[in-house]
């Protein structure tokens, strides 16, 4: 099976509309996923007389037809299972096959390959007493039916796709809210590195940062070490997340490279704009792709001009301390979410190689942050990426499967804000000259453990802990309000 992490989610809660024929299913299932799958199989549960739709698993396509068996059996499993948990176990089953051709490939090349895989997935349903009603194919602007035998509305070599918002299933979810934020391809694309000569500079600064912290934290005491660390690390990212909330051009080579971009017009603006508590790379509703890819190259490349090499590198060898990682983790909300998201997707950019296992930390934070705004679809990408970087990274693996089962993260948030608002009041109750003594001397125990390799925990005490994370606060209304604040409890990478 490869790296791609499942997602399963439960039924949707949107405006209902009735979908007639392969062709509509097609179009339908973008604005159900949030973005266009590539190289994705997904099945899709239909409940009742009427085929309501329900529950919802996506895996990448194995790219080993050997594998087709296995990751099939897992699939209609996981459906079943998922529904079971919600008390809604699917009556029937829709399958989708995505996939782009290969070079010297056609569409209807790719049909004919997946078409053994098709076949597989409708016996593993079966077997589990669901029967598959349709096993749509879509490849290279085209969809075909595996399950319709009329050529006149299912012909061999495919049907063109619907045109983007032309479609009643486009127009209700435009007038529902729903977004769709491009290809799936892009939505990884901006939480990699893109490449290029910056990736030496970058591979520079996480060297050289990595020499001083990790002797900082694995050699010094406690009191010289890993808090003061700590400290540093946050002290720097709220720096950042000042930044990004009033852009100016940092003094830094790399700004002076790209001047107009770290400060062109679109960002000025959007500085002085109240600030949204989610993405909006994209408009609700449709999108152009092409114009979207470009827009989000430029707010990426805008947010990269904003930090310096070994700026990042600071925060990402900070961040893989996991009590760090979770009082930044309560930066959830209003200016201070949407600058948060910003900055953890430029730092999972930065994690170069052979830095790439440190993108589990920025990339669990942006499915966090973008869970707890809203913004699911680009919340089970992140952590399934996050997984993809390591696969035992215990934050992550709570907060896709969180994520995935439906629930609220208001619960959690509200966590978070009990806990920082508990660390708050003590902190303003101890006397000055002993307020430093108290803070650090609460953090004993976490800072026990060793940077070592990150997220490996085999008892079920620190299991516990992890499940306990509580990242968040409200934020204030404004920038100007102050700095983000921080807090939370449990430390190191090495407890994830």
């Amino acid at each position: 099976m490869n790296a791609n992490r499942h997602e399963n989610s439960g039924p949707s809660r949107t405006q209902q509309i009735t979908l007639r024929g392969p062709a509509e299913l097609a179009d339908a299932l973008p604005f159900m996923l949030g973005f266009h799958p590539t190289d994705s199989v997904v099945l899709v549960g239909l409940h009742g007389e009427r085929g309501r739709f329900g529950g919802r698993v996506r895996l990448g396509i194995p790219s080993s037809p050997r594998e087709w068996a296995s990751t099939a059996d897992h699939l209609a499993e996981c459906l079943v299972e998922g529904g079971a948990r919600s008390g809604a176990r699917p009556d029937g089953v829709v399958v989708f096959l995505c996939q782009d051709p290969a070079p010297g490939e056609t569409g209807r090349h790719v049909m004919e390959r997946l078409r053994p895989f098709s076949q597989r997935l409708r016996t593993a349903c079966g077997a589990l007493d669901i029967p598959v009603y349709e096993v749509i194919c879509i490849s290279d602007g085209l969809y075909f039916s595996y399950c319709c035998p009329d050529a006149r509305c299912c012909p061999p070599d495919g049907t063109p796709l619907a045109l983007s918002g032309t479609t009643v299933t486009a127009a209700t979810a435009a007038y529902a809210g729903m977004q769709v934020r491009g290809t799936l391809r892009d939505m990884e694309a901006r939480l990699k590195p893109a490449g290029g000569p910056e990736e030496e500079e970058q591979r520079a600064a996480l060297d050289a940062a990595a020499a001083s912290i990790v002797p900082r934290i694995l050699e010094g005491s406690e009191e010289q070490g890993r808090v003061n660390v700590r400290e540093e690390t946050l002290r720097l990212a709220r720096e950042i997340l000042r930044r990004f909330a009033n852009p100016k051009l940092p003094k830094s080579p790399k700004t002076e490279k790209f001047p107009e971009t770290a400060m062109s017009p679109e960002n000025r603006a959007a500085s002085k704009a109240p600030k949204p508590s989610v993405d909006t790379a994209n408009p609700p509703g449709v999108t152009i792709p092409g114009r979207t890819l470009v827009d989000t190259s430029e707010r990426d490349a805008a947010d990269d001009a904003l930090i310096t090499p070994e700026e990042a590198a600071t925060l990402i060898l900070g961040l893989q301390d996991r009590l760090t990682r979770d009082r930044a983790a309560e930066w959830m909300e209003g200016w201070e979410g949407t600058a948060a998201l910003r900055l953890w997707r430029v730092l999972a950019r930065r994690c170069v190689t052979p830095y790439q296992e440190h993108a589990a930390a920025p990339l669990t934070l942006v499915g966090w942050t973008a869970w707890s705004t809203g913004d699911e679809p680009t919340a089970r990408v992140a952590l399934g990426l996050a997984l993809g970087a390591d696969p035992e990274y215990v934050f992550a693996q709570l907060l896709h499967q969180a994520c995935n089962e439906g629930l609220d993260p208001e619960s959690l948030r509200s966590c978070l804000r009990s806990e920082r608002d508990s660390r708050t009041a003590s902190e303003q109750i101890a006397p000055a000259p002993s307020r430093r003594v108290r803070m650090r001397a609460s953090h004993r125990q976490g800072t026990r453990s060793a940077l070592g390799r990150a997220g490996r925990q085999t008892g079920t005490r620190d299991r516990r802990a992890a499940a306990g994370v509580r990242p968040g606060g409200p934020a204030a209304d404004r920038p100007g309000n102050g700095s983000p604040r921080h807090g939370g409890q449990r430390g190191s990478r090495s407890g994830r």
